[in-house]
């Protein structure tokens, strides 16, 4: 017989119970631990007739899909497919891609009060209150930031990049870090709108006896308001100043004498003057880095061009030195990576509706997935707790088993070694001694 193929092995079919995606059955176990089912079914209205999926059927749905890697809608079909993990996770059924979009869009209606955006706000916090519970720090970082989500969709408006789209504002939680609170923005919402009043959200929504201490953001967040509100509450802040006329005065104002390198070879010089904005009522330090970026040379002598950076902060100076509070502001980077990881790592780049509302739910779902990987990470030994989802999916989520049932058991065998399955059943201990979301 002639081989008519590259690689000499045949294909076929197999009647077993076969998953590709064996490590989704712990993040399903660590949901259902939590009773996350429970906690959506109380907060999200109940269907409107008996044959009616309940909202858990849904969120849990999604939040698999999004933890397995999908990011479309009609992924759901690749999680239809999975019946023996399906069984095996207690999960009876996966609505199709249309149903889930009725939903999203029933959710989020605005006519309906959008009890079901709402009431996954409810969710989200009641996880978040978990993770904080499990740890003892009583002091958190708020960082908080915008992400742009582009998408030719019907309802979309332009960004102040000249895109359509949508704007989510996010505030992380530094140290853990979860999301802790999540508005979707129309694209054409200026980026320095509305900080003062999320702050105060983000605030109420702290765990008893877990509070706000610190506080970073760019200069969108350069607010008489929120600096105002953020000193009444004693929190330490640094936030990215507007290069304005007021501040370009100030930053003039600096004696060259006063500019000093803070470390040697750095490549750049600070300086620090005390500046006030008009609606602000105290004054707060004004920490200038400076860059020499161009030198030009002519017959009259040496021209230097500097580019300047400023930050505003109330941290007294016997606390954190100029160079000290650039540094840590610099640190708010990392709320990049926070949006990054909830933009690709849990598909919420692209969005499934033409109806912004609509949208506003999914995101708000890959939100709490967020936060629940951030939850489970916690369960992991060792390294695994600096894994971002992808390295996850690649090492833990993707494993191939065969789910067995003999006498009156489940068994998932999974392939590989032995260390696999020992890392699997100390994070089944670990996710067994849990209390649940309360």
């Amino acid at each position: 017989m002639i081989r008519q193929t590259v690689l000499g092995f045949k294909l076929g079919r197999t009647g077993e119970a076969l998953t590709a995606h064996g490590g989704l059955a712990l993040m399903a176990e660590f949901c259902h631990r939590l009773k996350l089912g429970g906690l959506v079914n109380e907060h999200l209205p109940a269907p409107g007739s008996n044959r009616g999926y309940e909202p858990s059927v849904f969120v849990e749905a999604l939040i698999l899909m999004l933890m397995g890697g999908g990011c479309h809608l009609d992924d759901l079909r690749e999680l239809k497919e999975e019946r023996g993990l399906l069984g095996l996770m207690g999960c009876e059924v996966i609505p199709d891609a249309a149903t889930v979009g009725d939903w999203l869009r029933r959710m989020g209606d605005p006519g309906c009060g959008q009890k079901g955006l709402m009431g996954l706000g409810e969710v989200r916090d009641g996880v978040n209150k978990w993770i904080l519970g499990q740890e003892a720090r009583k002091g958190y970082t708020l960082d908080v930031d915008a992400v742009q989500i582009e998408g030719e969709k019907r309802e979309a408006q332009f960004t102040y990049k000249g895109e359509k789209g949508y704007m989510p504002m996010l505030g992380f939680l530094f140290e853990t870090p979860v999301c802790l609170y999540d508005e979707f923005w129309e694209g054409n919402v200026s980026p320095g709108w509305g900080h003062a009043d999320f702050y105060g959200v983000c605030k109420s929504r702290m765990p008893a006896g877990k509070r706000i201490e610190r506080y970073r953001a760019d200069s969108a967040s350069y607010d008489g308001g929120l600096i105002n509100a953020l000193n009444e509450d004693g929190v330490m802040w640094a936030i990215t100043a507007d290069k304005d006329s007021a501040v370009k005065r100030a930053i003039a104002g600096i004696a060259e004498e006063n500019w000093k390198e803070p470390v040697l070879g750095c490549g750049y010089e600070v300086g620090e003057t005390v500046h006030t904005m008009e609606r602000t009522k105290r004054a707060f330090r004004l920490i200038v880095k400076r860059e020499l970026r161009q030198v030009e040379r002519d017959l009259f002598g040496e021209e230097r061009r500097y580019f300047y950076h400023a930050i505003a902060s109330n941290f007294p100076m016997e606390e954190k030195g100029a160079y000290d509070v650039l540094v840590w502001h610099q640190q708010r980077g990392q709320a990049e990576h926070f949006n990054k990881e909830l933009k690709s790592g849990f598909g919420m780049g692209q969005m499934p509706c033409g109806e912004r509302f609509a949208n506003a739910v999914f995101f708000r779902i890959g939100v709490i997935a967020y936060n629940l990987f951030i939850g489970f990470k916690q369960l992991c030994p060792g390294s695994w707790a600096r894994h971002t989802i992808g390295t996850f999916r690649w090492k833990m989520v993707q494993i191939a088993g065969r789910i067995v049932h003999h006498a009156g058991q489940v068994f998932l065998r999974l392939a590989g070694d032995g260390k696999r399955c020992l890392l699997f059943e100390e994070i089944r201990r670990r996710c067994f001694e849990l209390r649940e979301v309360t």
